[in-house]
């Protein structure tokens, strides 16, 4: 799970594939946060550090709304998404929107075990 402050703060699930990855980031990290830090104040570290990741070896510029659809993608496919939207005839993501607007989203327990994430 990783904590995530700000204007929209929550609880995000890691997808199993990064579980290993993120372990070795927090352990080396120890009792500091990996990235961001606790001032509200601060400012958006996002482009800094996509700066300082960015280039070399001639790979494309990190993008982070490119990022986030991985994301979703992952998430989508891991719940079978497309099969439920097929399934439902529906075609456009505005629908979706539409018919989760009154839902109230799962405690955490349930969005780790929907995207296959553990407690270590």
């Amino acid at each position: 799970m990783v904590t995530v402050r700000g204007t929209r703060p929550r609880t995000v699930p890691v997808l199993a594939r990064y579980h290993d990855p993120l372990l070795a980031a927090a352990r080396f990290a120890g009792n500091a946060l990996i990235c961001g830090g606790a001032d509200p104040g601060r400012r958006n570290i996002t482009s800094p550090l996509i700066t300082a990741l960015d280039g070399g070896t001639g790979l494309p510029r990190l993008d982070t709304s490119r990022l986030r659809a991985t994301w979703l993608a992952g998430c989508a496919d891991h719940l079978g998404l497309a099969t439920f939207m097929h399934a439902a005839g529906i075609s456009c993501s505005q629908r979706l929107g539409d018919l989760v607007a009154g839902l109230e989203p799962a405690g955490e327990a349930e969005a780790v075990r929907l995207l296959g994430a553990a407690r270590p």
